[in-house]
């Protein structure tokens, strides 16, 4: 049977500062860089301040393409990218790489189904008070966006999370290495247990806080 000796709990509290690191920066890149393309795809879509077919048609595919490899693969995919960036193709750092690739195109939808929810009444008054494109996304469409984009920003948590776990077959490092190394290979049903209950919490929390900063900016309310 499983023993938490005190090498064992450093072991695991080790797994969980490594899954909450990889899952923060990965989402903060992914949010660097997936913001703007959800912008972008707000604004150049059909309905947007300014459509353009072309530049939206060739975001929406990138995009599609990207959302429609499985993380695993995806992983597999970019090593040589991963070890030209970081040096190496295994461990938290090599991880973020993937994690943040396939953050972005996630995001990027999360932030323009968000933006298109913005009432296009209050679009409209703002540009006949003379408010330029730059102003409305900035000023208008992002503060009026503001509570789904929180409650996006939770699931696109939860989901790097979840993705960060799966990067543990391949020794990505965090609760999902710890699982596989110890939960699989050495059958220590009892460590699975722990990191599947750790990562059920950790997940929890981030929905928490994000719910609570929901509410919070929820003006309706």
């Amino acid at each position: 049977m499983f023993s938490f000796t005190p090498q064992v709990t450093k072991m695991i509290l080790v797994g969980v500062r490594e899954t909450l690191q990889m899952t923060v920066i990965s989402t903060m890149f992914g949010y660097l860089f997936g913001l703007p393309l959800g912008i972008c795809l707000t604004v150049t879509g059909k309905e947007g301040l300014r459509p353009n077919a072309v530049i939206y048609k060739i975001l929406d595919v990138i995009t599609n393409i990207f959302r429609s490899i499985p993380f695993l693969i995806l992983l597999i995919l970019i090593i040589p990218l991963t070890r030209f960036l970081v040096g190496k193709s295994y461990g938290t750092w090599a991880t973020i790489v993937p994690l943040s690739i396939a953050a972005i195109p996630f995001i990027g939808r999360m932030v323009e189904s968000s933006l298109n929810e913005v009432d296009a009444g209050v679009i409209e008054a703002a540009r006949s008070m003379g408010a330029d494109n730059t102003r409305i996304v900035l000023k208008v469409m992002l503060v009026e966006a503001r509570t789904s984009l929180i409650s996006g920003a939770t699931i696109a948590t939860g989901t790097i999370l979840g993705y960060s776990a799966m990067a543990g077959t391949v020794g990505g490092g965090g609760l999902g290495d710890i699982a596989i190394r110890y939960g699989y290979y050495r059958y220590e049903s009892d460590i699975m247990i722990v990191t599947v209950v750790l990562l059920v919490v950790l997940v929890q929390l981030f929905q928490t806080i994000g719910t609570i900063l929901a509410n919070k900016l929820d003006k309706r309310k």
